[in-house]
């Protein structure tokens, strides 16, 4: 016999509560739910850590939330029912806006939460439009009102004006001493809607995560919409029509618990013997093997990687276990795109996709870490649209792949929508590196105080490498930046190709736009002669675009001093010396090859950076 979800609890929609937190990074969210959980009695006392659902390590380090955590909480209320609150926490950063859009739909309510010290931030931003587009009721909370910075009035007219809340009865919270997060649960029972009845009795559940347990195989969160979900319940999976038979159902407290049955409008887990992560994909529906439902929920969409990146183990007797750990991480992560490939100078390796630069970072920090293997990256590059004149189109992610430039009728490179909110003493140095960055300035707004709201259009590959580290530098730190994709246009990208003694290194080749190429090529070229050992001969570094060569250095040759035996005389002896040298040097030229170690990769490619 397995008890009811939770004593106290009888199954009633209308006791239900589902909804997520959007916050920008640091203003509080983690700490939030953590009281949430304690006020709830979720989590004993004794078991209670900072930052209970950020149980990696990295996101506890960088206090960022990268893996959406659901968790189920019974209230009881002062009008003496016992709620149950389904809360799913989400990621707050762009890179991760598709999982959050889905853990979104499957709520009805939304807590925004604003650091009454720092005001609205951009990523607050762009999650509340995604939040306001699926019609959820959101709850304006000002938190950290204790510190003596805090501006609550200021905040309040920012999210009035910038994002177009009410913000007049916003409750005031401190996570920290813990006040006013019981106004908060009370504020949901009346504000957040209970979920909508069930139009049939046809199973539909959203899956808004996947979660891979190396002993149960792939775990699916998901958010019933009609229907039930028990042990034995054949499911089928409408976007890989995929059938499975399921073996556990539970929900979250915020460990896994097993129950009997999932109802309408409850959240929590599937476990059905999957193996492959490939057979679930995130926002997909539900629904049982046998007259099932035909349409499938709205909103599902196969996630496409935005930046490319090579990883190459350092050692190449370690591609194995780089392999393994890929493959590991993607049972995590399902928008890690990899493919192997293969470079002359740095050996076998992958080819890898991933949603932007936070979780390029997020992945190679984790494959170090969790795996301890010594890696190398590639510098990011995005993925080009090249129409060939004979019509066709092709998707070029890497510069190894790029087609001879006489056969090509035009390039197509992504751009992004930039919003930026800095301390208005700042603008001139944002506008001088939007310029650099080849950016153009669409619309400034002033956000009240002496803060502004600038959009900015770029093309995506400027900002990939470098843009939020500069962004901090030029504003002390004081600037937050989020950007989404907005479209394809034409550009002039042209491949740069990097010639060491005459011969192509493929490792440093890059796509860049005409612009920008010589200054790269100047630059490798400068650094290229710094790392290379110098040989016996003199060594030709260029940078050439097509057949031109737009920069060059030479590594000049380690040389012996063939005259030192020679005593005075005549100066023919030493000019016949000197003859046998240079020639002895031209025929080792011809014979030589000049091999690159492996630390001159890494420098060149830190130095791009």
């Amino acid at each position: 016999m397995v008890m009811e979800h939770h004593l106290g609890f009888n199954y009633n929609p209308k006791y239900i509560r589902n909804f997520s937190i959007i916050a920008h990074i640091d203003h509080g969210k983690s700490t939030i739910s953590d009281r949430l959980l304690q006020v709830t009695g979720t989590v004993p006392d004794r078991e209670m850590q900072e930052q209970l659902l950020d149980d990696m390590e990295l996101e506890r380090e960088r206090g960022i939330t990268i893996k959406a955590h659901p968790v189920t909480m019974y209230y009881q209320a002062k009008d003496g029912n016992t709620y149950q609150f389904n809360f799913i926490d989400t990621p707050g950063h762009v890179d991760f806006s598709y999982e959050v859009s889905r853990s979104l739909s499957a709520c009805e309510g939304a807590l925004l939460i604003v650091d009454a010290a720092q005001g609205v931030q951009a990523q607050t931003l762009a999650n509340v439009h995604l939040a306001v587009e699926r019609d959820l009721e959101i709850v304006p909370i000002l938190n950290k009102i204790d510190l003596p910075a805090a501006d609550p009035e200021e905040a309040k007219k920012q999210i009035e004006e910038v994002i177009g809340l009410e913000a007049e009865d916003a409750i005031l919270c401190s996570a920290k001493t813990g006040q006013g997060i019981e106004e908060i649960l009370e504020r949901i029972l009346v504000d957040v809607p209970p979920p909508k009845e069930a139009e049939d009795e046809t199973l539909k559940a959203l899956v808004f995560d996947s979660h891979y347990d190396p002993y149960r195989g792939v775990m699916i969160y998901a958010r019933v919409v009609s229907g039930e979900i028990k042990r034995g319940t054949q499911i089928k999976m409408m976007a890989t029509d995929k059938a499975f038979e399921v073996l556990e159902v539970g929900i979250f407290s915020p460990d896994e618990k097993k129950v009997d049955i999932l109802r309408p409008g409850e959240v929590g887990y599937v476990v059905a013997n999957i193996k492959k992560t490939s057979d679930i994909k995130i926002g997909d529906t539900i629904t049982s093997f046998r007259g099932g439902a035909t349409d499938p929920l709205p909103g599902f969409k196969v996630i496409k990687p935005v930046v490319y990146a090579g990883i190459y183990p350092i050692d190449s007797s370690e591609f194995e276990n780089v392999r393994d750990a890929l493959v590991k991480l993607q049972l995590n992560d399902s928008a890690l795109h990899v493919e192997q490939e293969s470079s002359l100078a740095l050996g076998f390796g992958f080819r890898c996709g991933f949603l932007g630069l936070l979780h390029l970072e997020i992945t190679f920090e984790r494959l170090q870490r969790e795996f301890d293997l010594d890696i190398i990256t590639t510098a990011p590059s995005v993925v080009y649209k090249v129409t060939l004149s004979k019509g066709e189109e092709k998707h070029i992610d890497n510069p190894a792949h790029y087609p001879d430039p006489a056969t090509i009728e035009h390039v197509e490179e992504p751009w992004v929508v930039a919003h930026i909110m800095t301390p208005s003493d700042f603008l001139g140095p944002i506008m001088a590196l939007g310029t650099e960055k080849r950016g153009t300035l669409d619309k400034t707004e002033s956000m009240g105080g002496s803060r502004l709201l600038l959009t900015f259009r770029f093309p995506m590959n400027e900002i990939i490498t470098d843009f939020n580290d500069k962004l901090k530098s030029v504003t002390r730190g004081y600037a937050s930046f989020d950007y989404e994709f907005d479209k394809y246009e034409i550009g002039s990208i042209i491949k740069l190709e990097i010639r060491v003694n005459d011969e192509v290194v493929d490792a440093f080749s890059c796509l860049v736009h005409t612009t920008k190429a010589e200054a790269k090529g100047r630059a490798i070229c400068k650094k290229l002669k710094e790392v290379i050992p110098r040989q016996q001969f003199k060594v030709p570094i260029q940078a050439a675009i097509g057949g031109k060569i737009v920069a060059r250095e030479t590594l000049s040759a380690l040389s012996k001093n063939v005259t030192a035996k020679c005593y005075g005389g005549d100066i023919t002896r030493k000019r016949k010396l000197w003859e046998k040298q240079k020639k002895g040097k031209k025929k080792m030229k011809e014979i030589g090859k000049v091999t690159i170690p492996q630390e001159a990769f890494m420098k060149v490619l830190k130095a791009e950076e």
